[in-house]
């Protein structure tokens, strides 16, 4: 771990010979997520006047399509309708949640029209068999085990945890629970939480009367923002860990106060320092266009995901040679891409002969202190 110490047989072709190469961009944009769904279309649209300035692809510009799923599976399912049979897109990225990836993912398979995943962790999204998934970001087992050597040195000995309900809260749950089990580490409770609730308080009440030393949370920064205050009026002496690396710790500071000061946070973006990142001159050239526009500088963790999601989905159709999806995905597998997660490329994941692809990004881990973030000693 790095320490600063992401119709069924219809074949889409044909339909692609347009002014511009159109990507389509699935994202939160209103809802319980749209804090990080509108950071992630931020630093997309960011990637994609760059590469336009630069002169496009294959001779054309780029152009985003960018839906709104609205927090909601079955509404992510008719943004990828829609990019696909009527916009024509022929790559997507998308879906920010876990839950709303797998939502869409049969309809990838149906249309035959990859997507790059640019956020989602749970583990099924790539070995469920899916051939059009090409995830950037590391599932939370990935996470989990990058996170192992630090249970010692952090004198984690009885943890518990309180994660949103759904596919991703679960999934990084179960991967770091049953991490802290096989490095001797005990668990307290397991408390679980509405994607949309406000008030932690029973939950928080039984995790403080659990003796536990720590408490790992998984959710997106709205509720992360309310569960740190929460535990700070009830007087919930935990050391706080979020997980997922959707935290935005700039954000928590503006708006939790001293609530946010002495917990620690997964990040797979530190822009705190970015000379630590694998490619810094990447890092510093998005902040830099990032801060130009007046973005808010807490959307920083989360917006890189779009930037590198656009950047690999044009790598894939200057690879293809065309924009066409099935080219695309069969080229996808060949491409490196010097992003901020990393020198992104694809590993095979899932049954034999239907394989999702799976970067290998580096993950960080910061703490606040004194209102600022700063780099964990470990």
């Amino acid at each position: 771990m790095a320490t600063a110490v992401f119709l069924t047989g219809f074949v889409v072709t044909g339909a692609y010979a347009q002014e511009t190469i159109k990507i389509g961009v699935t994202q939160p944009l209103t809802g319980a997520f749209a804090a990080s769904g509108n950071y992630v279309a931020q630093g997309a649209k960011i990637a994609e006047e760059e590469i336009n300035q630069a002169g496009g692809v294959l001779g054309k510009k780029i152009q985003l399509i960018t839906e709104d799923n609205k927090s909601n599976p079955t509404e992510a399912v008719s943004t990828v309708e829609k990019l696909i049979t009527k916009d024509k897109v022929p790559v997507l990225i998308g879906a920010w949640s876990s839950t709303l990836t797998l939502a869409v993912m049969p309809k990838l398979e149906e249309y035959k029209v990859p997507m790059i995943v640019e956020t989602s962790s749970s583990g099924k999204i790539t070995t469920s068999g899916n051939p059009y998934i090409f995830r950037i970001s590391p599932t939370s087992a990935m996470e989990a085990k990058a996170f192992q050597p630090l249970v010692k040195k952090m004198g984690i000995k009885k943890a518990s945890f309180l994660y949103t309900n759904n596919d991703f809260g679960i999934g990084s749950a179960n991967e770091y629970s049953n991490m802290l089990k096989t490095n001797g580490a005990t668990v307290g409770v397991m408390e679980t939480m509405d994607p949309k609730a406000t008030d932690f308080s029973a939950q928080l009440a039984k995790i403080k009367a659990s003796g536990s030393d720590t408490l790992f949370v998984t959710t997106a920064v709205e509720q992360l923002t309310l569960i740190l205050k929460q535990a700070k009026e009830q007087q919930v002496k935990v050391r706080i860990i979020s997980c997922g690396g959707s935290n935005s710790p700039d954000q928590l500071i503006e708006q939790a106060g001293d609530a946010a000061n002495g917990s620690y946070h997964t990040a797979f973006f530190p822009p705190w320092f970015p000379e630590v990142t694998k490619n810094p001159e990447v890092s510093k050239r998005y902040m830099a266009e990032w801060k130009k526009r007046g973005h808010n500088v807490g959307g920083l963790t989360e917006g890189f995901r779009g930037f590198d999601g656009v950047y690999v989905a044009v790598a894939g159709i200057k690879a293809a040679g065309k924009a066409e999806p099935e080219a695309i995905r069969a080229a996808l597998w060949g491409v490196t891409v010097k992003g901020i997660y990393g020198d992104i490329h694809f590993n095979k994941e899932g049954p034999a002969g239907k394989e999702s692809g799976q970067n290998v990004p580096v993950v960080y881990l910061v703490t606040i202190t004194n209102g600022k973030v700063v780099k964990t000693s470990f």
